[in-house]
């Protein structure tokens, strides 16, 4: 009697049990999810963040005053000012570059065509570095 009783409680449940449709809704808003979410996202990956580098900016304010901020930017004007003479000296004014080789101090410049437009090496003779330069056609 206890089995017939618990087959038909499970008939039953299968003819009468209702269910609907099972659908994917995205959270992430870069993935179709509501964009609301993205405040919520981006706090939480913050808050789980445990390689997060706190920075301290104010130091790099406190450290420069009004005097050695324009010594700085003086000092940037004049070199600026000087190469702009150096290359006009060297190259001409109005005039484009020309390949070959020249020397500025402890610059080594090669300057050469190719397919690509003009390519500019750039060697400081005095601690190896280089650099290198392609201005297209």
């Amino acid at each position: 009697m206890k089995t017939c009783i618990i087959i038909l409680s499970f008939m039953a449940g299968i003819f009468f049990g209702k269910s609907q449709q099972l659908v994917y809704k995205p959270i992430n808003p870069a993935f179709g999810g509501d964009t609301f979410n993205y405040q919520w996202l981006l706090s939480s990956a913050n808050a789980q963040n445990q390689f997060a580098e706190k920075k301290d900016y104010s130091s790099l304010l406190n450290n420069m005053n009004s005097l050695d901020s324009f010594t700085q930017s003086l000092n940037r004007q004049i070199l600026s000012e000087l190469s702009r003479k150096l290359f006009e000296d060297q190259f001409g004014s109005g005039q484009s570059i020309k390949p070959g080789n020249y020397l500025f101090g402890s610059l080594y410049l090669q300057i050469t065509t190719t397919n690509q437009g003009l390519l500019i090496n750039i060697l400081d003779t005095s601690t190896g570095d280089q650099s290198e330069i392609v201005i297209p056609k």
